[in-house]
């Protein structure tokens, strides 16, 4: 077999267990649906994820192992991931093949060329890992000092160090030396006015441009809700997200820029293969030229997928691994071998250390000009409320690589990516939106805490979610609470008698309880008693429509009478209204003035039981801006947002 036969096998296997992943990534009764497939290996297999957390939190989410094997495969075989397993390059491979198809060769070798821009990926790379990077130089930076005096003479000694490193500017090694001495003075002098803890800061954002989570945030969220229903029902109900227009956008602009440029993320953008070819210049297998026999034909450039010129001086951290031009070249002379390759070698990628600094101080810096909106501190919007099991903000957008697994698991489709409402750290992170899907956050759901590949909503129990068994004592886990739009609320505003907040509530006891009062209905004229027998009352007045007065939820009264307890109307027919079976005093006269009372449950919330469901705002029957709405106040994650003592 060829072995570009074996790389084509290669990509579509992978290709197909993608999305094989992303379809059996919901919960359900079928054999196919969520049943131990290990739906996160392929984001498990991304060093990147793995890097990234690893730099923000300090810690390596035990899954992630699995990036140390593919770090391993490139430093000895290149950038394999990106020419035989990337599903996201698999689509852009095939999508340059078929827009390229039927060109003439030298518009493919024109097209093909090395280009400046593709050393944007690495300032992408350096910038993402410089913004996931800010706790770890705080930590480096807290230089504990305990005197002004021990810190004077520290800095004096580091000047005299520079002012000698500075003479030796022109010797071998000189610039070194300053530089160091530079960053140390640097060093001591930032630690005796700040702990870092505002000038540094972690996020981690390489979610937004690493492919993996790209690809796999795409088909979550815009391809398969298109398609879901027709050959197969994927979910329950027909799934939606608002605000995907950006996500989309983003991804059929990578896809169609291939009619550009084969392959143009890949070359361009993508910090996973910049990553690669880093970890992959000197790879201790890889495509080259033999010493002799080449005829500058330029049949390996017609077909190269990631422009690394293999014609030439081939620049290795460039190369795919497509091997295309093994397989065009006629006579030979390329080859995969354990040589350099005879025409030379360009094994650095094309950036300067001038970039390199600048775009990592741009993404160290980034985090903490972002932070200064208050978005994680007191500016917090309440209207965020993150999915159970969520670490604290701040350690939430250190793991979470916005992938769109738990809005793909979650059964009642409440989990959404948010806009800018979390600030722009926060973009297209998980927030729960109850006003949509099926119902609000199911009491005892705890699939998108056990699907999460980082741990950023870390994986819980069911007992713990109810606050059963040994969480008994700390309580069920809140990720909010409901309050009450006394402005909108049918009973509290409007005098319609409604409850279907404290009915769908699943809390027990209930959180949402209720008090009984009752209120004069507004009619067009007075009503006035006219004869009564028994049980059965008859009236001079508006006519009372039967039914809207006689569904058990309004009572007459006399006027007149003090004291006397309301009675319930049970029907109303021709002529009159049947009460319940305690008729009014005999004290009762004709033309006694008649109240209308309508009896009103107000709904409260108690905030010890309420736990953020959500239930009671999604069947909220007041369909625009919910009468009762859950924020993040009271969530358990965050001590300084609880309301109770």
């Amino acid at each position: 077999m060829r072995i570009v036969t074996t790389r084509r096998t290669s990509q579509i296997f992978f290709f197909l267990l993608f999305l094989w992943f992303c379809v059996v990534s919901s919960l359900g009764e079928q054999w196919w649906q969520l049943r131990g497939w290990p739906v996160n290996w392929l984001i498990q297999l991304d060093p990147l994820v793995g890097l990234g957390t690893l730099l923000a939190t300090g810690t390596l989410y035990a899954g992630l192992l699995w990036g140390l094997l593919t770090i391993v495969m490139t430093i000895l075989l290149g950038r394999f991931f990106c020419g035989w397993l990337c599903p996201f390059g698999t689509l852009h491979q095939a999508v340059g093949w078929l827009a390229n198809w039927g060109r003439r060769a030298p518009w493919r070798i024109a097209a093909n060329r090395y280009r400046r821009g593709q050393k944007v990926k690495y300032t992408l790379l350096v910038f993402l890992l410089g913004a996931a990077a800010g706790d770890l130089i705080r930590r480096l930076i807290a230089v504990p000092i305990q005197t002004p005096y021990l810190a004077a003479a520290i800095v004096v000694v580091l000047l005299m160090f520079g002012i000698g490193a500075l003479r030796l500017r022109t010797i071998s090694g000189g610039r070194w030396v300053t530089s160091i001495a530079a960053v140390a003075i640097g060093w001591v002098v930032l630690s005796l006015f700040t702990d870092g803890s505002r000038l540094l800061a972690a996020s981690l954002q390489t979610g937004l441009l690493d492919p993996i989570p790209l690809f796999y945030r795409s088909v979550n969220l815009t391809l398969l809700p298109l398609v879901d229903g027709r050959l197969i029902s994927l979910s329950v109900a027909s799934r939606f997200y608002p605000g995907t227009v950006a996500i989309g956008a983003i991804f059929w602009a990578a896809v169609l820029l291939n009619l550009v440029i084969p392959r143009f993320y890949c070359r361009f953008i993508c910090p996973l293969g910049a990553l690669f070819g880093v970890l992959g210049k000197n790879a201790l297998w890889r495509v080259g030229q033999r010493a002799d026999g080449c005829t500058a034909c330029g049949d390996c450039d017609r077909y190269c997928e990631g422009g690394c010129e293999p014609s030439a001086v081939i620049r290795t951290p460039e190369c795919v691994m497509c091997m295309n031009c093994l397989a065009d070249c006629r006579h030979g002379v390329m080859g995969y071998r354990l040589d350099p390759s005879a025409a030379g070698e360009v094994a650095a990628p094309d950036i300067s250390k001038r970039e390199l600094v600048a775009f990592l101080a741009a993404g160290v810096t980034a985090v903490p000009l972002a932070r200064l909106a208050g978005m994680t501190g007191d500016a917090w919007n309440p209207t965020v409320v993150r999915p159970p099991g969520s670490l604290q903000e701040e350690e939430f957008l250190q793991r979470c690589i916005k992938c769109g697994q738990c809005m793909r698991v979650c059964p009642t489709n409440v989990i959404h990516p948010t806009g800018f409402q979390a600030g722009i750290e926060g973009i297209w992170t998980p927030m729960l939106n109850f006003r949509m899907g099926t119902s609000g956050c199911q009491h005892g759901c705890i699939a998108c805490g056990n699907l999460c590949p980082t741990a950023a909503i870390r994986p819980i129990s069911i007992d713990e979610r109810l606050g059963k068994g040994g969480f008994e004592a700390r309580g069920p886990l809140r990720i909010g609470m409901a309050f009450v739009d006394r402005g909108r609320c049918l009973p509290w505003a409007m005098d319609r008698p409604c409850i279907v907040c404290q009915e769908n509530c699943p809390v027990s006891p209930k959180a949402i309880f209720t008090r009984i009062e009752f209120r004069p209905v507004r009619l067009d004229g007075d009503l006035r008693l006219r004869g009564m027998t028994g049980n059965r009352l008859t009236f001079d007045g508006p006519a009372l429509p039967s039914d809207r007065f006689a569904t058990g939820d309004y009572y007459v009264s006399l006027d007149g009478y003090p004291g006397m307890i309301p009675v319930r109307i049970v029907n109303i027919g021709p002529g009159g209204i049947t009460l319940e079976d305690h008729p009014f005093t005999a004290n009762a006269a004709e033309e006694d003035r008649i109240t209308l009372l309508v009896r009103l449950q107000l709904p409260y919330v108690d905030p010890a039981r309420c736990i953020g469901c959500g239930v009671c705002e999604h069947e909220c029957p007041v369909k625009g801006r919910r009468a009762i709405r859950v924020t993040a106040e009271n969530e358990t994650r965050e001590r300084q947002h609880r309301l109770l003592l």
